[in-house]
């Protein structure tokens, strides 16, 4: 079905209050879910979002998991229509950051710019596709739409995969379209098919039952930090960040040629991407390199070294004990569980005393780079912001696509609308109209075009 440009238009000037209303509402509940204190504003989200599917018109429940819950609604026209499923969160980063400029949960609209935690990841998205969505249903597009808004994407989605086994809850879609991304630059559009999976460790020492004087013991005694050092010197070149780990590469698929064309054609600045994160050097200054390392290569990063004193002077012990975090991003054809056995192997060798824990696991995800809903995202994005999107792999996690892509095996697209100032997982974070009214055009035209595409 054709989309009117010019009713199109007016029918977002006119829903902005509503707009502005709703992200104001859902900003100010602070649905942190990696603090358990909070657990009773997520509830507070779970309600008011399934309230604002429902005032919207649609059909919308709520869905335990054993965890966090999710809420899961939206607009069934019928069944020889296709069905599309858009995937947001409504759980937030913690915004404990003394650069907070006001209060990260008190809602500010300034001529267009919103403030608040949650606003771009993922709130304002979430309802830029629901705004979008309501338009098709009410020109009456032949197409189902539904919406699924977790509540544990920032811890992991530990439960994500036991809520989708509620079928009759969450039916299965015949695509997904994730809502929950960054363009590289702004009136760039940038839409991922691939992310990066993850595997986090914890590697600890402990060489004696206390902390002792260096000058008494120094020299006999074992180092725990020392050792952990050394250890995580053999794992990862700290110059290159080429890792170290034997058979770590094995698996590892290259991009092609085609794809890294594709990545050049995003926007990517070195210069804006040291600005946007503070760095004064990197390991490399070309583009290309520095995108195909943040995008389709893994990596071993060292996050925390603990252990022995951190106060101010000089305290002489020796400590008896050192922990060391470290985590593995992972590309398609890895996988974290692979990923942790070569690293207790590697490390056993080096040091037999030392213990690996796992903390945390996500697998990496390859999703459509051509093909006719690519085609779709293209021409909708081009409508909804004046330019097609390059398409790019992110270096992120979102632990829920994998799960959906194992569940349903159905295509799995991307259409963010954040931009890298918007502040994701940063102070200050914000949103703006001018990406959420052209969201809302892009996903309007995005539903016309699977319409239009019929089931597949």
């Amino acid at each position: 079905m054709s989309v009117n440009e010019r009713q199109l238009g007016t029918y977002v000037t006119e829903i902005r209050r509503r707009f502005e209303d709703l992200l104001g509402q859902m900003v100010e509940i602070p649905s942190i879910s990696m603090d358990p204190a909070k657990a009773p504003d997520i509830r507070r989200m779970a309600d008011f979002a399934r309230q604002v599917l429902t005032d919207l018109g649609a059909e919308a429940q709520i869905v335990e998991t054993g965890g966090y819950p999710i809420v899961s609604g939206g607009w069934m026209t019928g069944a020889h229509h296709p069905t599309v499923t858009i995937y947001n969160h409504m759980d937030v980063q913690p915004a404990q950051e003394p650069e907070w400029k006001q209060a990260p949960f008190a809602f500010k609209n300034e001529n267009g710019l919103y403030h608040g935690r949650g606003a771009t990841d993922d709130k304002g998205p979430a309802l830029s596709a629901l705004f979008g969505a309501r338009y098709a249903i009410e020109q009456g597009f032949p197409i189902n739409v539904r919406f699924l808004w977790e509540l544990e994407e920032e811890i992991g989605s530990p439960h994500f995969a036991a809520g989708l086994k509620n079928r009759e809850a969450i039916p299965r879609p015949d695509s997904v379209l994730v809502s929950d991304t960054i363009w590289l630059a702004k009136g760039k559009p940038a839409m991922p098919y691939g992310l990066r999976g993850l595997l986090g460790a914890r590697l600890t020492l402990r060489t004696g039952t206390k902390d002792a004087h260096s000058g008494v013991t120094g020299g006999a005694a074992r180092n725990p930090l020392a050792e952990l050092m050394e250890v995580a010197q053999a794992c990862v070149d700290a110059k290159t960040g080429k890792v170290k780990i034997p058979g770590f590469y094995k698996d590892v698929i290259e991009p092609t040629k085609a794809e890294i064309k594709s990545f050049l054609a995003s926007g990517f600045q070195v210069k804006s991407f040291k600005q946007a994160y503070g760095f004064q050097t990197l390991r490399t200054d070309d583009p290309a390199e520095i995108m195909r390392r943040i995008w389709a290569a893994p990596t071993f990063e060292v996050h925390g070294l603990t252990g022995g004193y951190h106060g101010p002077g000089v305290k002489t012990v020796v400590p008896g004990q050192g922990e060391l975090k470290v985590s593995m991003r992972l590309v398609p054809n890895q996988t974290p569980e692979k990923a942790f056995v070569l690293l207790k192997r590697h490390v056993a060798k080096l040091n037999p005393n030392m213990k690996v824990e796992r903390e945390g696991m996500l697998q990496p995800f390859k999703g459509l780079f051509e093909g006719p809903y690519v085609e779709a995202v293209k021409r909708a994005v081009k409508a909804g912001f004046g330019k097609e999107p390059a398409f790019v792999r992110e270096g992120g996690s979102i632990g829920a696509v994998v799960t959906m892509q194992k569940a349903w095996k159905v295509p799995i697209l991307f259409m963010g609308l954040s931009l890298p100032e918007h502040g994701y997982h940063a102070p200050n974070e914000y949103f703006d109209w001018g990406q959420a009214s052209g969201g809302m055009k892009a996903f309007a035209h995005y539903f016309s075009e699977l319409a239009e595409m019929g089931k597949r």
